[in-house]
């Protein structure tokens, strides 16, 4: 017979085993039966040694199976739960945002409890978060039952070293946030079963999630640095004007990343339930507003770009202007004939609706559109808010939309169409994900490059000139550049625009000389609501946003590393002693 034909079946392992049994059992009656019992006792010791080998040979059969051949990294019962698994979140420079750490659930089983006085004592004393229904609810459960999770190691080590009967553990993953209420609506947070919910961690779920897989992390387009100089400016801000809500951004205009954003109020993330609704918007992306004056470059943009306008093309502001069923005034009136330049300086409402009567409606309707006014801001984040727009575009819409009323826009929005106009007329998507050294990044054409370089200038002799509305944002050898915003809110119950309340802005880019390729950079500071300070000064974009935003450009340049430069100072014939002011 072959070594083929051979059969190792069950049946086969049986006959040995009876066949080995018999002849075991013959051995001890013949030891007996000789009256030699040393035989008979190393007999026994044989047949004991020969099954405990058997023993640990099947057992060894089966772990070796159950490694090399089980289902186990194929996903079965008995594979740990990856899919709530989440990778690190950091910042463009690596720094931790967020991570998935070993934390435990604490159970309770009041079946093995020896004394519930003590147990509840000791839990209540060594868990403050721990509600005293909760715990009842499971102590008269009648079965093992969840009580609270996210404990540390260290308290669940301080828990168990006490001993509790009917008191156990079980591990689970818990998304932490070390930074706290740093960047805390651009990182967002995610839910227990490791859905994200908000900000990066909803918009990038899906890469959070497949990083995690391959043990990887996912670099935000932030930087650490940045943002703690954003925040700081932006609450000091927020301390001497106390506005119901504020916000920053600061974007890298020829890739679209956002560097930093901020909102005022903020939320912890680690426990996003204990705040209110209020705090957890991103008002940066989720909050429109009536941007006033800051649209004003965008109208001019639109002038200079369909050769409507030049920069010495004048505009008579010496009495206000009827434009369809409205009277537009000049908050700080001129009385006086502007140039494109002084419009811009003066903040002139009345320069700026005369300049969007030249446009027309249809056209200034079309730029807007390429400027992405009129669509969501482009980026990653899914709180990003539609606008509110006119519903005709005739004269009436451009009285008020050529300088920022009757148009309803987040901040996001606008930092996205200034960063297009101030990269060479590039309308780029936002991105909240760092981008590869040396990516580029295009996008469809809003303005002439020679319509961005003008703008540029016109925008930097605003800060540099003393009569511009954006002095006060001027950092001396940074060539800042900006335009000042102040519109007033609407009052649905008197159905006219308030007196009192209004959103104070400045967008402002730095540097703005060199080449239209160099590294630029834009920074919009926005506060809803601003009070007047102990100064009785009207809180005005000028007042309360330009000097936070000059603030904020200085302390990052370094990072950015913008070095100081040759002071540029354009359009220096406007007049330095009129007086700089914006409608509201």
């Amino acid at each position: 017979m072959s070594l083929g034909q051979l059969s190792f079946g069950p049946s086969w392992f049986s006959r040995r085993l009876s066949g080995l049994m018999w002849r075991l059992e013959h051995a001890f009656e013949r030891a007996r039966a000789s009256g030699r019992a040393e035989d008979d006792t190393r007999i026994r010791i044989f047949f004991v040694l020969c099954l405990f080998s058997l023993g640990f040979i099947v057992l060894s059969i089966g772990a070796t199976r159950a490694a090399l051949f089980s289902h186990v990294a194929e996903g079965d019962a008995y594979a740990p739960p990856m899919g709530a698994a989440r990778a690190d979140l950091v910042d463009r420079n690596g720094q931790m945002l967020a991570a998935d750490l070993l934390h435990y659930g604490l159970y309770i089983d009041p079946r093995e409890i020896w004394d519930t006085g003590e147990t509840r004592h000791v839990l209540t004393s060594a868990l403050p978060d721990l509600t005293p229904e909760r715990l009842e609810k499971a102590l008269r459960a009648g079965r093992r039952t969840f009580v609270i999770g996210g404990l540390t190691p260290e308290v669940r080590a301080q828990i168990h070293d006490l001993g509790l009967p009917g008191v156990s553990f079980e591990p689970e993953q818990k998304r932490v946030y070390p930074l706290g209420y740093t960047a805390a609506h651009l990182v967002g947070f995610a839910d227990t079963g490791g859905q994200g919910l908000a900000g990066a961690e909803a918009a990038l779920n899906d890469e959070v999630r497949e990083a995690a897989a391959s043990g990887g992390s996912v670099p935000l387009s932030i930087d650490l640095r940045i943002q703690a100089a954003v925040e700081d400016e932006l609450y000091k801000a927020v301390a001497q004007f106390h506005p119901k809500g504020a916000a920053s951004v600061v974007i890298n205009v020829h890739t679209g990343e956002i560097l930093a954003l901020a909102n005022y109020p903020t939320f912890d993330p680690n426990k996003p339930g204990a705040f209110s609704l209020d705090a957890r918007q991103n008002k940066a992306a989720n909050a429109i507003y009536e941007m006033g004056s800051t649209f004003k470059g965008f109208t001019v943009a639109t002038g200079l770009d369909t050769g409507v306008a030049t920069p010495s093309s004048t505009f008579d502001a010496t009495h206000p202007f009827q434009l369809g069923y409205r009277t537009i005034h000049d908050y700080h009136a001129t009385h006086a004939v502007l140039t494109l330049v002084e419009v811009f300086q003066h903040s002139s409402n009345i320069g700026t609706a005369r300049l969007g009567e030249a446009i027309g409606p249809e056209r200034l309707h079309a730029y807007f559109d390429r400027f992405g006014l009129t669509q969501p801001a482009k980026t990653e984040l899914l709180e990003t808010a539609r606008p509110l727009t006119p519903r005709i575009w005739n004269e009436d819409a451009i009285a008020s939309t050529s300088f920022g009323h009757g148009i309803n826009v987040t901040p996001l929005a606008v930092a996205r169409a200034y960063s297009g106009l101030m990269n060479g007329g590039e309308l780029l998507p936002l991105t909240i994900k760092k981008l590869p050294a040396g990516t580029v990044v295009h996008g469809p054409r809003m303005v002439q490059e020679s319509t961005a370089l003008t703008l540029l200038q016109i925008m930097r002799s605003n800060v540099s000139c003393p009569c511009g509305s954006g002095k006060s944002a001027n950092v001396p050898g940074l060539n800042v550049g900006g335009k000042t915003g102040t519109g007033d809110k609407w009052d649905a119950a008197a159905r006219r625009y308030s007196t009192t309340k209004q959103v104070s802005s400045f967008a402002a880019v730095f540097p703005t000389d060199g080449r239209l390729s160099d590294p630029r950079y834009f920074v919009l500071v926005l506060l809803d609501e601003p009070q007047r300070d102990k100064t009785g000064a009207d809180p005005t974009g000028g007042i309360v946003a330009a000097p936070a935003a000059g603030h904020i450009i200085e302390r990052i340049a370094p990072f950015l590393g913008v070095q100081k430069r040759a002071e540029t100072n354009p359009y220096t014939a406007a007049d330095p002693n009129a007086s700089a002011g914006e409608e509201h």
